[in-house]
């Protein structure tokens, strides 16, 4: 394994709390972490919050942040301890994720096949695929669900019959109890920071909800810790994908493999009051922008400089911002934890040609994006 790719359990403190997880889980080094907590202060006097702070995962690694990495060193260690050559992930035509894992395995020395289903068009679907084919993926379009569950089984077969061993699967946003264990430890590291008077312990967190793993994550990390902090989840996907019963099933999933791993692990339970999911963001769907989260990011960039994503963290910021203007946070300390990659890969796009793409993705690239998406690269056949 290459020396980034070594484990430092050392620095974890879900080891340091547990320590027959760091002998049990296997693990890799892919994150910058902690990641550093900033207090938003023009941020907050432009909407009111003098508490206002921000938790920088966009800057968790030095290739590319966000909240997939976390999530990565756990599904990528257990996959370096087996014969696997390559991984197959799943997302929509812009996931993050997929992009995420093309770069991680790159630096593994693992081959990536992405298994991408069509979305509304936007910038960052471009950039995102341009690097994902730069940094090696294989990229698969299809049209929905049921054709890419259909092809999946022929993907296996293709990679068996390659390269002699079987794939393994890690599935969309990496939100599976594995995954989700990168979550737990953040919310531990977040508790180390307010010990260090990094920051008061927050009243809120919020934080996008997609493919759930972050927030769920996030609540049993704060609870084990003995936090009073309450994650506020923004929905961002479609309900049948992020609700409360799903959530609660990856909750009670991740605490069982947590306490089976380690049974000093409290045993842990939630009630459908500590599950409120907020609804009124996604607006018209997965991936559409909102005129509230392009204003939202606006304000973000102008005040910090730092970029959001229309379709996750801009969402889940304007329902901060929202909340702000209508007086309920007032008095109260407010977290928003950026889970997109804030690393500039527009060098990396701009290399690559949209050509050497298979065809079904060259659409995102010769159509128009959807109105609100005001991001750079407007002109036709460019990131």
């Amino acid at each position: 394994m290459s020396p980034a790719g070594r484990s430092r359990k050392d620095r974890l403190p879900l080891f340091r709390d547990y320590p027959q997880l760091a002998t049990r889980l296997p693990h890799v080094s892919l994150a910058d972490v902690p990641t550093p907590v900033e207090k938003m202060e023009a941020v907050g006097a432009a909407i009111g919050l003098a508490g206002l702070y921000i938790k920088r995962d966009d800057l968790s690694g030095e290739l590319y942040g966000g909240n997939k990495v976390r999530k990565l060193e756990f599904l990528f260690g257990k996959i370096m301890g087996t014969r696997a050559k390559e991984v197959i992930t799943f997302g929509f035509a812009g996931s993050n994720h997929a992009l995420a894992t093309a770069i991680y395995a790159r630096q593994l020395g693992l081959k990536c096949s992405s298994l991408l289903m069509s979305q509304v068009n936007a910038h960052y679907v471009r950039q995102n695929l341009l690097a994902s084919h730069h940094y090696g993926a294989r990229l698969c379009h299809y049209p929905n669900l049921a054709l890419l569950s259909l092809a999946t089984g022929g993907q296996l077969l293709r990679s068996w019959i390659r390269h002699g061993a079987l794939p393994r699967l890690i599935p969309a946003g990496g939100s599976c109890p594995l995954g989700i264990l990168g979550y737990v430890n953040a919310a531990l590291e977040l508790r180390d920071q307010i010990a260090r008077n990094d920051l008061p312990e927050p009243d809120l967190i919020y934080v996008p909800l997609g493919s759930m793993g972050t927030a769920a994550g996030l609540m049993i990390g704060l609870k084990a810790a003995g936090m009073k902090t309450r994650v506020l989840p923004v929905r961002v996907i479609e309900e049948q994908m992020a609700s409360p019963k799903r959530m609660l099933r990856l909750i009670r999933q991740t605490v069982a493999l947590l306490a089976t791993l380690d049974p000093s692990f409290p045993p842990l339970t939630f009630s459908d009051e500590e599950l409120c999911i907020r609804n009124d963001c996604i607006g018209e769907g997965y991936a559409q922008f909102t005129a509230e989260g392009v204003k939202a990011a606006d304000l973000m960039k102008r005040e910090a400089g730092i970029p959001m994503n229309g379709a996750y963290s801009a969402k889940a910021f304007a329902a901060l911002v929202g909340d702000a203007a209508a007086g309920v946070l007032t008095g109260k300390r407010v977290l928003f934890w950026n889970t997109y990659n804030s690393r500039d890969l527009s060098a990396v796009a701009a290399g690559t040609d949209y050509r050497t793409l298979p065809g079904g993705f060259h659409r995102y690239f010769e159509d128009e994006v959807q109105p609100l998406d005001k991001g750079q690269g407007s002109r036709k056949g460019t990131p």
